[in-house]
This record gives C-alpha cells, structure tokens and sequence, in this order.
C-alpha cells in the first residue's frame, strides 16, 4: 500500500466477482463450496476498500441470466446471500458502511428480500463508504425499464422528450444518485463485461485478472488500483487538454 497515491483511490469501484465454479473444480469440490469460498473473498474486499478511502463499492453478486442456473445452485446462493447478510450486518453498522441493492429485487426469495430491505434500512445513516449489491440485475434490463419509465411519463405529459440529457437519464436509472465507477475489476481472466453497468461504464477504467474469485485478496486489489492509479484517464480529451497546453 506505501506506493498508491492516496489522492488518487478510486472513489467508485466495481467488480465482476467471476471464478467460483472454477475454483471448485480446480480442487475437486462442488460448485457450491465454490461459492462459500467467495464469500470469504467479499469480506476482504469490503474491508480493503474501507481501509483505503473507496468510497463506493459494486459487486456483481447475482444477474438476471443466473436463475437460469440448476435450482439447487440457485437455492444455495440465496442462502449464502442471506447468511451474508445477516452475519456482516454488526460489521458494516461497525465500519459505518452503508448497504445498497440495485437489480430487479422483487424477483428474490421473500425471505432474502425482507433481511436485505432489513439491513438497508439498518445501514441507511452509515456514510464512510457504500457497499452496493447487484442482485437479479442486467444491464439491458435496467436502461430497458428506464426507457419505459421515461415513456409513460411523457405519455402523461411530466416530461418533455426533448429535454432529456444524458443526466437526467441516468437519474432513471438504478444508481441514481451513484457516481459511475473509475474502475472495474473482474477476476478469473475473462475479458467481458457480461451485461453490468452498461451505461455507467462508459468511462470506465477496466482491470482484468486471472486470479479466481475465490482467491482474490487485499494485494490483489491493491494491484488492480496501483494500474488505475498508471492511467491517463482523457474521457475524450487530449493530453494536451488535460495539461491545460491546449483550451
């Protein structure tokens, strides 16, 4: 950690958490096991964002294409999700860090639904750093439904089509009000961004690791933030514009 510039940790990350399966086969164990070994990849993650000033954290926890997936995975990873949750509950209170979900969430388990909206509420005034979990989310879905949204109420005449910006879209969107992220990280060596954040990424700095989920750790982190931080981050611009050699 003594070579990050401490001016210049991302205040918004986000992460594909992407290996489980793979990891379980690597040592012969079940899907299942897989996933219990992620959480402990979670927990970490959390804690090192707190510890270095992130301010935002998104994990990819569950997307809308995974209840399509065997029904006992399925059951199980909901069970993890609410043990999860009812576990880091004193932690986040602790840490004073405040929990979000974006996603389709109506779609989960009443059971995990009433914990999540419990620990929701429960964290709402914690603000030194905000934990957000994607939970039956899809990228296509959300900018889908904010389409819709934005529809009828011009069909109802609240809004004038005409003034819609790239702003006031963003504000029908799940994270409204949530900065995009700087950077993105997905482990486990795809290069994809299956379906997350497509919007708020545009601008977006992307990481890519080999490292199974699972074994994801502080120094992995610390390495994906130490590439951001060797960046030129233009968002369109020049060099020269960013020196201020060029109006």
């Amino acid at each position: 950690m003594s070579d990050l510039d401490n001016k210049s940790i991302p205040a918004h990350i986000a992460v594909i958490m992407d290996g489980n399966g793979r990891w379980a086969k690597q040592h012969a164990l079940g899907r299942i096991a897989g996933h219990k070994k992620g959480v402990e990849a979670v927990r970490e993650t959390v804690t090192a964002c707190r510890e270095l000033g992130v301010r935002y954290l998104t994990l990819y926890a569950f997307s809308s294409e995974n209840w399509d997936r065997p029904a006992r995975e399925v059951k199980s990873l909901m069970g993890l999700l609410e043990k999860f949750l009812k576990m880091e509950l004193k932690t986040m209170l602790d840490r004073d860090i405040r929990l979000l979900a974006i996603g389709n969430c109506g779609t989960l388990p009443e059971n995990v639904l009433k914990t999540l909206n419990e620990v929701i509420s429960k964290t709402q005034g914690n603000s030194a750093m905000t934990l957000i979990l994607a939970l039956s989310y899809g990228g296509r879905d959300e900018i889908l439904e904010a389409v819709r949204k934005i529809a009828r109420e011009a069909a109802e005449g609240k809004i004038d089509p005409g003034d819609l910006n790239k702003e006031a879209f963003s504000d029908y969107l799940y994270t409204e009000g949530i900065p995009d992220p700087d950077l993105l990280i997905r482990t486990s060596g795809e290069h994809r961004i299956s379906n997350f954040l497509l919007w708020q990424t545009a601008y977006t700095e992307f990481y890519f690791t080999d490292v199974l989920w699972p074994d994801f750790r502080k120094k992995d982190l610390i390495a994906a933030i130490r590439d951001y931080q060797g960046r030129e981050r233009r968002f369109g611009k020049t060099s020269d514009q960013l020196l201020g050699d060029i109006p």
